[in-house]
C-alpha cells in the first residue's frame, strides 16, 4: 500500500529508478567480471574503460536520486548483485568452466543492459526538462556516452560471436527458401 503523502507520479520515479539502480549494480558486476576474464588480451583496455564507465554510471544515477530526494535502495541493490551472481549458473555446455560461448552471451547481456540505461537517461532528461535539481548537461553527456558504449559493446559482441560461430553453416547447402531467416 502506497503512502498518501506521496504522490503518485514521485513513487513510480522512485520504483522506476531503483530498478534501474539495481540492473546498474548487477551490469556493473557483469562488466568487471568480462573484463577480469580479458585482462591481458586484445580487447582488455576497452573492456577496462567500459568496467570503469559502468561504475561512474551508476554513481551518476545515485547522485540523480539524491538529487531528487528518492531512496538509494539496498535491497534492490542487492538483489541486482545477486542476479548477476545467479546469471553465472547457466547451462553453456560447461559444467566448471566457461564455454566459448560464454563471450557473446555477456557481451549481448551488457548491450541490452546500456540500451535499458539509455532509456533511464531518457527518461531523467524528461525529468530534468521540469525540474532544476537535475542537470541536463549531464544528462544529455550520459545518454551520449551510452550510445557510444552501445556501439562499442555491438562490435565487441559481433567479433565474439564471429570467433564461436565460425563454421557454423552446414556443409550442404539448403534447399531454396527452407532454412533462411
Amino acid at each position: 500500500m502506497r503512502k498518501r503523502s506521496e504522490p503518485e507520479p514521485r513513487r513510480l520515479l522512485a520504483l522506476y529508478m531503483g530498478d534501474h539502480l539495481a540492473g546498474a549494480t548487477a551490469g556493473l558486476e557483469l562488466m568487471r567480471r568480462i573484463a577480469r576474464q580479458h585482462r591481458g588480451g586484445p580487447a582488455a583496455a576497452r573492456l577496462a574503460r567500459l568496467a570503469a564507465e559502468a561504475e561512474e554510471d551508476r554513481d551518476a544515477l545515485r547522485e540523480a536520486m539524491t538529487a531528487l530526494g528518492l531512496p538509494l535502495s539496498s535491497g534492490r541493490a542487492v538483489l541486482g548483485w545477486l542476479g548477476e551472481k545467479a546469471g553465472r549458473l547457466k547451462l553453456n555446455g560447461r559444467l566448471v568452466s566457461r564455454s566459448p560461448l560464454s563471450d557473446a552471451v555477456e557481451l549481448e547481456a551488457m548491450r541490452l543492459g546500456v540500451e535499458g540505461k539509455a532509456d533511464c537517461w531518457r527518461s531523467l532528461r524528461a525529468v530534468a526538462d521540469t525540474d532544476p535539481r537535475i542537470d541536463r548537461g549531464r544528462i544529455d553527456a550520459l545518454l551520449a556516452r551510452a550510445r557510444h558504449q552501445s556501439a562499442l559493446l555491438g562490435m565487441l559482441r559481433t567479433e565474439a560471436s564471429d570467433r564461436v560461430f565460425a563454421g557454423a553453416a552446414p556443409r550442404t547447402p539448403a534447399r531454396a527458401g527452407r532454412g533462411r531467416l
